[in-house]
């Protein structure tokens, strides 16, 4: 993950100066009409919440982020020449795909293990993540696809897609999907994408699994994709098919076929009714 654009910040803030900004711009002014979104594709904790009591081997655990997530968003970006924006921070700082009162926004534990650093946080510290990490990433997304809207000119509005991955297995179950698009209410761009993933007889393709977008699960593209009536669909992708470079390259260009193939369609830039 680029590093760059790292903060001057001072003062009591949980960001120190030097630390990287609460959110990733990634070919920030690369043309066409697909936005990426990457919300849980750093293992990062502040320096201020001390690895929030974690250690680097728990921390590089799905638990702490989308495990291959950021490999295959930088790929898609660069094959596709798509902008993206990636959350800078761990999900266990706060996860920015979860609504504000979800009870999974800021996890005591997670996956049977415990989270020290976010045990008994006070009103005032849960707002402070949400100030410095949360608000930021929606903002610069927000701010992404306001920048497209007026790209892609009168009348249209871009795609988003967000790249998720999942752990294989979760409370001892086994998960048997490769892939899964995730969606609420609008299936223009999902099912497409399912069908064609779908023709591939080797791979098994969930349709809102592991998780459901309707289930909570989905709050960025609910909010920032139907919020502003765009197409979107979220991607989840299984984490032992992208922990490695070759792997998350394989799965990069696998999307970008299917997504080429898919966003040909002109009816998905025409953004419907916002909800």
């Amino acid at each position: 993950m680029d590093d760059s654009a790292a903060q001057n910040v001072t003062g009591p803030g949980l960001l120190h100066s030097g630390e990287p900004l609460p959110y990733e711009l990634y070919n920030e002014r690369a043309g066409g009409r697909l936005l990426l979104v990457c919300d849980h594709g750093s293992n990062r904790v502040p320096d201020s919440l001390e690895m929030l009591g974690l250690s680097d081997a728990e921390l590089a655990r799905h638990i702490g982020w989308d495990i291959g997530a950021a490999d295959v968003t930088y790929r898609l970006s660069d094959r596709l020449g798509a902008p993206a924006v990636l959350a800078s921070y761990s999900r266990l700082v706060i996860d920015c795909n979860r609504a504000l009162d979800h009870p999974g926004l800021i996890l005591a534990e997670s996956d049977h293990t415990l989270v020290p650093g976010n045990v008994g946080l006070s009103e005032t510290q849960r707002q402070s993540r949400v100030d410095e990490f949360f608000e930021p990433y929606h903002a610069a997304i927000a701010d992404q696809i306001e920048r497209m809207r007026v790209l892609c000119g009168p009348g249209e509005a871009p795609v988003a897609v967000s790249i998720h991955s999942f752990t294989p297995v979760f409370d001892g179950i086994e998960r048997p999907w490769h892939v899964g698009v995730l969606w609420n209410i609008d299936p223009r761009l999902a099912e497409p994408l399912i069908a064609r993933l779908r023709e591939d007889n080797d791979l098994i393709v969930g349709d809102n699994e592991p998780y459901s977008a309707r289930e909570g699960f989905g709050h960025t593209l609910e909010t920032q994709g139907d919020g502003n009536g765009l197409a979107n669909a979220l991607i989840e992708i299984r984490q032992d098919l992208i922990d490695t470079h070759p792997g998350a390259a394989e799965w990069a260009e696998r999307l970008a076929v299917v997504l080429e193939e898919t966003l040909v369609d002109e009816a998905l830039y025409r953004p419907r009714k916002a909800v």
